[in-house]
């Protein structure tokens, strides 16, 4: 292969790595625009890959190949800056409990079983292993509640909607569920869930149980209205003073922007950052994985482990979270802030679905008297 078409391999490549890079800075909601959020772990594998290929066999006496290598190291921090808070690296957002630390513990695990999926033993084996609190399963149809029914003497709390179209979720609880609701707050077909969960008398914790619909060329063709369903209940959240947990399957990506607003709004923390990206997503796709699947929370709780759990025959992992109530620490944890242009971001993009941050249940969590 003669250098001419090397050449050419290598300034078409770079092309497509800025293009792909720049696109998302373009604020449009396709599903084509928002997709290169995702893979950033890739590209900056892949541009790590390309400067090597381009200073092995660019002649670099002349002007054009030290443009092209800038252009890519450019893209290449530009990749990096946005998933290094998810590395070891970085401090982290939410601190670690002391082992001797008094206070409540709550565990919780997420599972997107895949709906087709009939490997229910392997889901059921886990939560018998690792014994969360709070149980949530998404895209759950009536056969996995019928296997998940085997739950019921440990499990006596929940909150069912099982569905055939992938959006199908169910809740179950150790703990007594007070004021749960079931809601489809902007899709007639998505629903989300939402309960103040009693740890103790003197405790209970307001959460919100969450699976948009991703944009895609087979769901919806914007991402609006997954934006506006975390916007609304980063809104319903904010500035609120009660424990709060978050958790689902947002299909965001933990650093896209949008997320990063869901954060700056509702004032919640990340536990990933500073500690890993707990890639959940995809389960047979070593090369293709990034965090679906979140828990987010109030700064009343400490880290204790976080865990990205077995293969169960989804496409994506199951997590698990375990956390301390530890309220008198509150100041010492702090995540993102919203100033006067994310307010009005969000404002805006909430305009576009008729839902309102009074649609979002918002449980009341004094407690018992």
């Amino acid at each position: 292969m003669g250098n001419v078409m090397l050449e050419g391999i290598l300034l078409v490549t770079t092309g497509f790595f800025v293009l792909v890079t720049l696109l998302p800075l373009w604020r449009h909601r396709a599903w084509w625009v928002r997709v290169w959020e995702f893979p950033r772990l890739q590209l900056g594998t892949l541009l790590i890959a390309l400067l090597i290929a381009q200073a092995g066999l660019l002649d670099y006496r002349q002007a054009w190949p030290f443009l092209l290598s800038a252009l890519t190291a450019a893209c290449l921090a530009y990749q990096l800056w946005w998933i290094a808070p998810y590395t070891r690296f970085w401090r982290n957002e939410v601190l670690r409990a002391a082992p001797d630390a008094p206070g409540p513990r709550i565990r919780v695990m997420a599972s997107n079983v895949l709906g087709p999926n009939r490997t229910s033993d392997r889901l059921l084996a886990l939560v018998r292993e690792y014994r969360p609190d709070v149980l949530v399963t998404l895209e759950t149809d009536q056969w996995w509640e019928t296997q998940l029914d085997q739950l019921a003497a440990e499990y006596p709390h929940s909150i069912r909607c099982p569905q055939d179209n992938l959006y199908g979720m169910h809740v179950y609880s150790r703990l007594p569920l007070e004021e749960p609701e079931l809601c489809f707050l902007v899709e007639d077909d998505v629903p989300s869930m939402h309960a103040r969960v009693r740890v103790s008398d003197e405790l209970a914790v307001r959460m919100h149980f969450l699976h948009p619909a991703p944009p895609s060329p087979t769901e919806n063709e914007e991402s609006t209205e997954r934006d506006v369903e975390l916007l609304v209940v980063a809104r319903s959240v904010q500035g609120n003073a009660d424990p709060i947990i978050v958790t689902g399957d947002l299909n965001d990506v933990a650093w896209a922007p949008t997320t990063r607003l869901f954060r700056k709004i509702s004032g919640l923390l990340d536990p990933r950052v500073g500690r890993g990206m707990y890639n959940t997503f995809h389960a047979h796709h070593w090369f293709l994985r990034w965090p679906l699947d979140h828990f987010f929370h109030s700064a009343h709780f400490r880290f204790i482990r976080l865990l990205r759990l077995p293969d169960i025959g989804s496409d994506h992992f199951p997590v698990f979270i375990e956390l301390q109530y530890d309220p008198k620490h509150t100041r010492q944890q702090h995540g993102l802030e919203a100033d006067r242009g994310d307010q009005q971001q969000a404002e805006q993009t909430i305009d576009e679905e008729p839902v309102t941050p009074s649609d979002v249940p918002q449980p009341d969590t004094e407690p018992r008297r």
